[in-house]
């Protein structure tokens, strides 16, 4: 029985969805859960899995067509089996829909590169061929209309040679953009700048700051950390130990774990902490899941996951979907303070800083103690001033009392 393939809804008021690449050929036999296209969404590429078993066929989005949640783009058919006819699709308004209609897969004499001149890669092949040195415009690709997947990069890796891109014959690690020359942005790079100008300018931001002695937070993480390691077979981090206090706060301030949207605030039922991570072309914030009743075993084992498939490109829909808050912790680089931007709809993001020994005082002395900052920022619609500074003291609280709240 024919099973259609949906643009998915990958994220809450999503309207459209990019196709970026199919991971699968046209006639090409399809297992249920296998990556099968990756589209990009407002937050980031995410891989979308095949929903069922079949050949896929009657590829109907070609790559960098826009499409409306819910359409169908492709099909999987059993051996013989014929295609359903479906009518035409709704149009949104956007001028992209208009590309759903043209060939998905060019023949197989097609270049890897536009008519622009932009080599058509995969976002995983373009990592690698940075990693392996590969010149990608050099290469033909394998994949629908000759995009360059990550196949094709081994491959040429594999190949003394075949392929090295300049920087790669001169031992250079990486090319380096020269004065006066413009950088292009991939991707993530792109959507970052898009969403983070799009938040800056409509989200009337403000920011409240705190120091927090962090003696007994660096205490209980290398206590559980033991316990961790043991039981779950992964290194907990002291962003690990954060989450949790964190999501512990926000379930008794339900305003900072709420969303804007048109019709007035909404109260989420659950506390979904997304943490940003850096990846090769910007900053990508899975998600953890109901963190506020989750253990540091399962968040540390959980963030290990989302941290390997974001750096690998291979994020899923769920990965990236629900959040209701954010911490961006950049301690591991030595920033003592900073302040971050909100990840619509989320009410806030907690900028997290090192910890590090200052001089304070203490019954009236001067006494060194490991000290952190922390800077939240907060949508003025959702929550004031008052109920920011009262999460805030409680999340300052938690980390001088971790035991407490844990």
């Amino acid at each position: 029985m024919a099973l259609s393939v949906v643009m998915p809804a990958l994220e809450m008021a999503q309207e459209t969805g990019k196709v970026i690449s199919w991971r699968k050929r046209e006639g090409e036999r399809v297992a249920k859960g296998e990556p099968l296209l990756e589209v990009e969404t407002d937050k980031a590429v995410v891989e979308v899995e095949s929903p069922g078993d079949g050949i896929l066929s009657a590829i109907s989005a070609r790559e960098g067509a826009v499409i409306p949640v819910g359409q169908t783009i492709a099909w999987l058919l059993a051996p013989g089996e014929a295609a359903p006819v479906v009518t035409a699709p709704t149009q949104t308004g956007r001028r992209q829909d208009t590309s759903a209609s043209a060939p998905s897969v060019a023949p197989a004499s097609a270049p890897s590169q536009t008519a622009g001149g932009e080599v058509r890669i995969s976002p995983k092949a373009r990592r690698l061929a940075r990693e392996h040195g590969v010149d990608a415009t050099r290469l033909k690709g394998s994949g629908p209309g000759g995009e360059i997947l990550a196949d094709d990069i081994l491959n040429a890796a594999k190949s003394p040679g075949a392929a090295a891109s300049p920087s790669a014959a001169t031992g250079a690690s990486k090319p380096q953009a020269m004065a006066g020359e413009i950088e292009k942005l991939g991707t993530v790079g792109r959507l970052m700048a898009e969403r983070t100008t799009q938040s800056w300018t409509t989200v009337p931001h403000f920011f409240v700051t705190r120091d927090a002695d962090a003696a007994a937070l660096v205490e209980t993480h290398q206590r559980l950390a033991v316990e961790v390691e043991r039981s779950h077979s992964v290194k907990s981090t002291l962003t690990d130990l954060l989450i949790a206090l964190v999501a512990r706060a926000l379930a008794k301030h339900p305003r900072m774990n709420a969303s804007w949207t048109a019709e007035g605030i909404r109260h989420n039922a659950e506390v979904n902490v997304a943490v940003a991570m850096a990846v090769e072309e910007g900053v990508v914030a899975p998600v953890l899941h109901k963190a506020n009743s989750s253990d540091i075993g399962t968040l540390a084992l959980r963030r290990r996951e989302l941290t390997e498939r974001a750096k690998a490109g291979r994020l899923q829909p769920a990965d990236i979907s629900g959040g209701t808050f954010t911490i961006s912790n950049l301690g591991m680089y030595n920033v003592d303070a900073f302040t971050a931007i909100i990840v619509p709809p989320q009410a806030g993001i907690l900028a997290v800083g090192r910890v590090g020994d200052r001089v304070v005082a203490m019954d009236g002395k001067p006494v060194v103690r490991p000290m952190i900052t922390l800077t939240l920022s907060t949508d003025h619609r959702v929550a004031d001033g008052a109920r920011a500074a009262l999460f805030l003291n409680d999340v300052v609280d938690a980390i001088r009392e971790p035991r407490k709240w844990l």
